[in-house]
């Protein structure tokens, strides 16, 4: 099995940086927690940007479309940031016999506390056993494009 993995930014890529008192999207985390999980498949990264997803624009979204329409490969690994995870879902829905797994973090993946290497694992698992489609892999679910919504006030995903 192969997985291509587009990364985009968001949450599970950010850095804090003190003497902004700021947060920045950085170099992709997955390669850190891939090398610590000692994978057992095959898999290439790719970062694809490195945007706060609510700075992403269709633009955005065409470019990450096209690159999967583009590639041999059927099984791919989006990480990309909560506020419009949804919206990119619905856009990538339709590639053919394409699996497309979009997952990310509320918490940056350097925090101890993070929800980034449990929700890479369940989007891994899904894109093992879900057919062609978009989902969404978040808090131990998944969900198709366009059945999914993120409560803010509750912190997590949720089906609609």
């Amino acid at each position: 099995m192969h997985i291509q993995i587009f990364s985009c930014g968001g949450t599970i890529d950010k850095v804090y940086f003190d003497a902004k008192s700021a947060y920045e999207v950085g170099d992709p985390r997955i390669v850190e927690i891939f090398g610590r999980a000692n994978v057992a498949f095959e898999y290439a990264i790719e970062s694809l940007m490195r945007k706060d997803s609510l700075d992403m624009n269709d633009a955005d979204r065409m470019l990450i479309r096209s690159r999967i329409e583009a590639s041999p490969h059927s099984r791919f690994l989006v990480t990309h940031g909560t506020d419009t995870m949804p919206e990119t879902a619905q856009f990538l829905s339709g590639i053919g016999d394409k699996t497309i797994v979009l997952t990310g973090s509320m918490m940056p993946a350097r925090f101890e506390a993070s929800d980034a290497e449990f929700n890479i694992g369940c989007a891994v698992g899904a894109l093992q056993v879900q057919g062609p489609g978009a989902y969404i892999a978040m808090h131990g679910c998944v969900f198709p494009a366009g059945r999914v919504r993120k409560n803010r006030e509750a912190g997590r995903f949720e089906w609609i």
